[in-house]
C-alpha cells in the first residue's frame, strides 16, 4: 500500500547535487571519470526507494499476520497511533497561528489517510496482498489519466482495465468480492491523499501538516479500533507487533524515500512505485504463503505496465513543453 507519511513528491536541485558544481581542475587519476558519482548517486536512490517499497509491502504483510490477533481495525489504531506519535515528537508541529482553511485542509487529509488505511486493510484482510495492492494502484492510476486528458493513456487505461478483468477471473469468482471493494475503495481514497497531500504542503512548512493529519487519523481510527479489539490492543506482543508495522510501513519508508528524493527526478520514482504491487505479491508468497495463480501474475504486470506507461507518457511530454518553451 502507499505509504501514509509520503509528502507530494518534489525534486529540489541545488548546486552541490548539479554536475556543473564539479571542479574542472580536479584529474581523472584523482577521481571518478565525470559522470560516475552523478550514476553511483542516483543508483543509490534507486536503492533507497526499492527499499521504501519492499519495507512498506512487508510491513503490509506482517500486518495481515497480525490481524488474527487485533483485528483489521485494531491493526490500523496501533500503525497510526505509533506513527503519530513518532511523526509528532521529530517534528514539533507548530498548532497556533494557522487559518480556518488550513485546518480543514489538514483535517480532510486526516480522514482521507484513516480512511485509506482502514480500507486497504479490511482488503488484505480478505484477499492476498499482491492483487490488493494491484486494484489500489488503480486509484492514483486513473488520477493521472483523468489529469493528463491525453489520447495514449487511453490506452493505459485499457491495459489496467484488462488487468482488472483478469484478476476478476470473470466476475471476481477467485477473490473475496467484499475484499475487491475495500481495495478499489482504498484506491479512490489513494488518489484523495495525492490531492490533499499537495494541498497541505503547500499551506504547512515542511512535515507539519503531515504530522497533524497523522494526528487526526490516529484519533478518528483510535474509537473503531477500541471497539473491535478491545483491551487486545494494550496485549504488549500486539503493541510491538503493531508497532513494528508503523516503522516498516511508515517511518523508515518516508526517511529512505526523503533522503532519495533529493537526488532523484519525480518521474523515475513515481515509476519505481508502480513496481509496488509486485513487491506485494512477493511479500504476501514469502511471509503469508499467499502463491498468485498464472492470471493472476499476468493481470497484475498489465497493472504495473499501465502505471508506467501513464509516468512515461506525462515525462516525455514534459520534457516536450521544455525544449518548446526553449526553441
Amino acid at each position: 500500500m502507499p505509504n501514509p507519511l509520503e509528502g507530494p513528491v518534489t525534486t529540489p536541485s541545488t548546486a552541490a547535487d548539479s554536475p556543473a558544481a564539479t571542479p574542472v581542475a580536479e584529474t581523472s587519476a584523482a577521481r571518478p571519470p565525470t559522470g560516475a558519482a552523478p550514476r553511483r548517486r542516483s543508483l543509490g536512490s534507486i536503492g533507497l526507494v526499492l527499499s521504501a517499497g519492499i519495507s512498506v509491502q512487508f510491513g503490509g504483510a506482517l500486518a495481515a499476520s497480525l490481524m488474527p490477533r487485533a483485528g483489521a481495525l485494531g491493526v490500523v489504531t496501533l500503525r497510526l497511533v505509533a506513527a503519530a506519535i513518532v511523526l509528532l515528537v521529530v517534528c514539533r508541529p507548530r498548532v497556533r497561528g494557522h487559518s480556518r482553511a488550513d485546518w480543514a485542509t489538514v483535517i480532510v487529509f486526516g480522514l482521507t489517510m484513516a480512511g485509506m488505511n482502514g480500507l486497504f486493510y479490511q482488503s488484505i484482510a480478505r484477499i492476498p496482498l499482491g492483487p490488493a495492492v494491484a486494484l489500489e494502484v488503480l486509484g492514483p492510476l486513473a488520477l493521472s489519466v483523468l489529469a493528463s486528458r491525453r489520447a495514449i493513456n487511453l490506452v493505459w487505461a485499457g491495459l489496467a482495465l484488462a488487468g482488472v478483468v483478469l484478476l476478476s477471473g470473470g466476475g471476481f469468482g477467485s477473490l473475496d468480492v467484499v475484499g475487491v471493494l475495500f481495495a478499489l475503495g482504498a484506491g479512490a481514497m489513494w488518489a484523495a491523499y495525492i490531492v490533499f497531500s499537495a494541498r497541505t504542503g503547500r499551506r504547512f512548512p515542511q512535515a507539519d501538516g503531515l504530522a497533524l493529519a497523522m494526528a487526526v487519523a490516529a484519533v478518528v481510527f483510535l474509537p473503531l479500533g477500541i471497539v473491535e479489539s478491545g483491551t487486545k490492543l494494550l496485549d504488549p506482543t500486539t503493541v510491538a507487533l503493531g508497532s513494528a508495522v508503523a516503522v516498516l510501513s511508515s517511518v523508515l519508508p518516508y526517511t529512505l524515500e526523503l533522503i532519495a528524493l533529493r537526488r532523484l527526478p519525480a518521474s523515475t520514482f513515481a515509476i519505481l512505485m508502480s513496481l509496488e504491487p509486485a513487491i506485494a505479491a512477493t511479500a504476501g508468497f514469502l511471509v503469508l504463503s499467499q502463491a498468485l495463480s498464472a492470471t493472476e501474475a499476468v493481470a497484475i504486470a498489465l497493472v504495473i505496465a499501465a502505471s508506467m506507461g501513464v509516468v512515461l507518457t506525462q515525462t516525455g511530454r514534459g520534457k516536450a513543453k521544455v525544449q518548446e518553451d526553449g526553441s
